[in-house]
Parts: C-alpha cells; sequence; structure tokens
C-alpha cells in the first residue's frame, strides 16, 4: 500500500533501538480516515477467501482490526493479555513475547468467541520477529478453526519474521515492509509479494 509508505515517511519516526514510532496515525492517535483506507485495502486483499471471524491482539491490532471487520461485515475478536473477571469459562492461551516492552504475556481468547467451522484472518499492527502472529496462529489452530492468512499494517522485514511466516506457509500480507532502517532513513522492500 503505497500510501502506508508514504504516511511512515511523512509522519514516522525512528527512536533508538530500531523502534519506529508510528503513534500519530496508527497507534495511539488514531487517523480514522486513513484507517478506513486500510480497513477497505486488507478487505481487498482477502475478499475471495470467504473470511468468517477476524482475531487480534490488545491493544494496538483492534483499531486496525474493527477497520477490517467494517469493511468485511464481520466480527472481530481480540486476544486479551490478562485474565480479567469478565472471562470465564474455559479460553484458548498462548504465550507471546513483547519485544516492544521486554516480556512474555499469556493472551487468551474465550473459547465461545472461536469455533472450529470458522476461518479467521489475523490483523496486527507491526511484524517484526512474528511472536503476535505466532500465538494468535496457535489459539485459532487449538479452536480447530483455519487460519486464513495474516495481515500486518507494517513489517520491518529486515527482523524475518514475516518471512519465517511464510516459509511456514502461511499468507502474510503487509501493507508496508520495511527493509531496512537506519536512524536516519527507511527504505521499504519494493516486491512484498
Amino acid at each position: 500500500m503505497k500510501k502506508m509508505q508514504e504516511k511512515i515517511l511523512a509522519e514516522g519516526k525512528i527512536l533508538p533501538g530500531g523502534v519506529l514510532k508510528v503513534g500519530s496515525f496508527l497507534n495511539q492517535q488514531i487517523d480514522t480516515k486513513f484507517m478506513k483506507e486500510i480497513g477497505q485495502e486488507i478487505a481487498e486483499l482477502f475478499k475471495d477467501d470467504e473470511v468468517s471471524k477476524i482475531l487480534t491482539i490488545e491493544s494496538s491490532g483492534i483499531p486496525i482490526a474493527v477497520s477490517a471487520g467494517f469493511a468485511m461485515e464481520v466480527p472481530v475478536v481480540y486476544a486479551k493479555k490478562n485474565r480479567s473477571s469478565n472471562i470465564s469459562g474455559d479460553v484458548y492461551c498462548t504465550s507471546v513475547h513483547s519485544f516492544t516492552h521486554g516480556n512474555n504475556n499469556n493472551v487468551l481468547v474465550g473459547k465461545e468467541f472461536i469455533s472450529s467451522d470458522e476461518r479467521i484472518l489475523i490483523v496486527d499492527d507491526f511484524l517484526a520477529h512474528g511472536s503476535a502472529l505466532t500465538g494468535l496462529i496457535d489459539i485459532v489452530e487449538q479452536a480447530g478453526a483455519t487460519v486464513v492468512g495474516c495481515v500486518a499494517a507494517i513489517e520491518k522485514g529486515f527482523q524475518l519474521g514475516g518471512d519465517k511466516l511464510r516459509n511456514d506457509g502461511y499468507r502474510i500480507e503487509s501493507l508496508a515492509i520495511i527493509e531496512e532502517m537506519t536512524d536516519s532513513e527507511i527504505i521499504f522492500r519494493e516486491d512484498q509479494n
């Protein structure tokens, strides 16, 4: 998505440690007009895949998943990072490592929200090492459902998570793939398919 690349170059900020801050439009402040375009782009990518539900992880993946859910007219479920009083009964649970926060989270989804006959599209904001997507794939497989594919708004291609998942046979689509990132420059992967 050329517009995602343009948005990253115009508004993204490179922070120490290989962190790309896109809080002005994607994961703190939401550019709703742009988010609507993101949802429509995702819907177009998977229009022939009979997606019945979208799965994401809290919190930054939720706006992207909801936008895609509106465009595809399917429900959205998100994995919670903590069990709370409103989660009762059986859950699907997996461990996900957060490189941003430097910790592991046990993420969970109530079993009533994913059934074995569903075709699930997994959506997240970033794809770097692939931990979040791998955890969400695990949840879908625990449910016996089908992973149709995964979408990341931004993929850090140089951290190889997306390439590993592709090599494992999963369909991975990213709206922008950053091939290289220095303290002052972002270079996008030209061939994103």
